[in-house]
């Protein structure tokens, strides 16, 4: 027995037969691999759970609401020209859970996630595109009967299409377009980390804060958010959905 040497585990693989040194892990550090391990499946475990919930969620939610979103849709088309759906590109889940790009260059610009094409029943006057910006309270392009939509997020409704194609849940962080999602995650520290989850319609931050109006907006959502994540599980998503009813009865945060 050696003295003043720390005690160490060996791996060895199938290598070590032709000479290649043979890596060592330290106690501590495999220690500190299962527990990562163990947290990690936990997460898995619970993200399974939350899948199911999500999607008979999203399938009751569409059979109940499809009255409601017919009369949303003809008011829609009759309040001004244009469609009657509003589709938008957004970052969604990014599945390599923060590692680094190992693309080789084969992607051209890293998104931070897997772009998809969000739903929403049209808000605003058709208008020629313009670069990726939030919309402002006083925002001119809101048509009448967008306003009153957006008032109760009533918007979000063909969302739960978005859900049933497997693009987002219904809570979860909300996903941002683009160009505004680069530009984010190069001024907020830990902001490419709520990507490691499907986005949602509703969540954590959505209940406890309004739109996003400016960066100190988005520091304080990306606080609940990362709560969020540490302590997702099934009963913390049935929390959030039972509290997101009063939030768009009472028009908590929206405008």
């Amino acid at each position: 027995m050696s003295y003043g040497v720390e005690s160490s585990i060996r791996v060895v693989d199938r290598f070590d037969a032709i000479g290649t040194p043979e890596p060592v892990v330290s106690r501590a550090g495999w220690r500190s691999g299962r527990a990562r391990g163990k947290v990690e499946r936990g997460h898995a475990d619970h993200d399974r759970g939350r899948r199911i919930l999500n999607v008979v969620v999203a399938l009751i939610g569409l059979v109940l609401a499809a009255p409601l979103m017919l009369l949303i849709a003809v008011l829609v088309k009759l309040s001004s020209p244009g469609p009657v759906f509003y589709k938008q590109t957004r970052v969604g889940l990014d599945r390599r859970h923060g590692r680094p790009d190992t693309s080789g260059g084969r992607r051209r610009i890293d998104y931070g996630g897997r772009l998809f094409t969000i739903y929403k029943f049209r808000t605003m006057r058709v208008e020629p595109v313009a670069r990726q910006v939030w919309a402002s309270p006083d925002d001119p392009r809101v048509t009448p009967i967008g306003r009153i939509l957006r008032k109760y997020r009533l918007d979000e409704l063909p969302q739960l299409i978005n859900v049933l194609k497997g693009d987002m849940n219904i809570v979860g962080p909300r996903p941002e377009q683009p160009e505004i999602f680069i530009d984010l995650r190069t001024r907020i520290d830990q902001y490419p980390k709520r990507q490691e989850i499907l986005p949602g319609i509703t969540g954590w931050a959505q209940i406890n804060h309004h739109y996003d109006a400016s960066i100190e907006d988005v520091r304080n959502k990306l606080r609940y958010d990362l709560e969020y994540l540490g302590r997702r599980s099934v009963l913390e998503d049935l929390k959030i959905m039972a509290k997101t009813i009063p939030v768009m009865v009472f028009r908590k945060g929206a405008w």
